[in-house]
């Protein structure tokens, strides 16, 4: 089972939530997988004391061009959806970033004049955490493309009965890419219009993609009711609203997930986890 724990914007509270939630499953004796995948900004390790195992490279293929056999007849900028190929009147230049890894360039090029390169675009991380299984997942700086690195940090829980998703913040691509297999979504908000407009963006990804989600609230205690009469129209559950509280605050500026914080809030969030349990196998929206 994938459960992955998303938001409209960042800032909400989401990481807090995914790492407390793999603190109560393996407290229970559950085994559980804990995957980041906001390769641009991986922080679950900052809130679990990490043991850190190894670090792999991850590379993507990207067009080499061999200049003698190239005739410059185009096949290969003509089928390139993304721009990564210009064909000049005396060379092929390569705009590696824009790459999509498709194949299509070298499969169609008659000269055989093209040949696939790797191209490190990051590194996987392994490790425990608070008897946690963890990967994580960290792009190189200045890399475009999130979502094959993301691909990678999913493909190692293949093996897996239960992990918990840390998806990027937002409803672009990368999201996608953290959503793809999911059985079941938290969306963390907050009572904001900033959050309620966020929050509905998502809801909308996440219907479109056909997928069983919940909300939790954080901050619940400031703002206003909008969020709370959305999720009412919308049929959404909330499963959880977390106030403002000082021993959270705390824990956060150490490095400590609330889970760990205090012996109610591991109650909470594990009761949080029944929930989403429950929710998933009853196949609710």
């Amino acid at each position: 089972m994938q459960i992955t724990v998303a938001s409209g914007k960042g800032g909400t509270g989401k990481t807090t939530v995914a790492t407390s939630l793999a603190y109560v499953a393996a407290k229970s004796g559950d085994p559980v997988h804990l995957l980041d995948c906001d390769v641009e900004a991986p922080n679950c390790s900052l809130f679990l004391p990490l043991d850190l195992e190894h670090k792999e490279p991850v590379s993507v293929s990207v067009p080499a061009i061999d200049s003698e056999r190239c005739t410059g007849c185009g096949e290969c900028g003509n089928i390139c959806e993304f721009n990564a190929l210009a064909v000049l009147p005396s060379d092929v230049l390569v705009f590696p970033e824009l790459c999509h890894s498709c194949a299509g360039c070298w499969l169609v090029c008659p000269e055989k004049a093209i040949t696939p390169q790797k191209r490190q675009i990051g590194w996987l991380e392994h490790g425990w955490a608070a008897g946690v299984r963890f990967t994580q997942g960290r792009l190189r700086i200045g890399e475009a493309q999130a979502p094959p690195l993301i691909r990678k940090v999913k493909a190692t829980a293949a093996d897996t009965d239960f992990c918990i998703v840390d998806a990027p913040p937002g409803t672009s691509c990368p999201v996608v890419a953290s959503l793809e297999g999911s059985d079941f979504v938290l969306l963390v908000t907050e009572p904001t219009p900033f959050g309620l407009f966020d929050l509905s963006l998502a809801v909308e990804l996440v219907r479109e993609l056909d997928l069983r989600c919940a909300v939790v609230i954080n901050r619940a205690d400031a703002g206003d009711d909008r969020v709370h009469r959305y999720c009412a129209s919308e049929g959404l559950d909330v499963l959880l609203e977390i106030p403002h509280d000082r021993v959270i605050a705390e824990a956060y500026s150490r490095g400590c997930t609330a889970a760990r914080a205090a012996s109610h809030w591991e109650t909470t969030f594990r009761h949080l986890y029944v929930a989403i349990l429950a929710a998933a196998a009853e196949g609710v929206h």
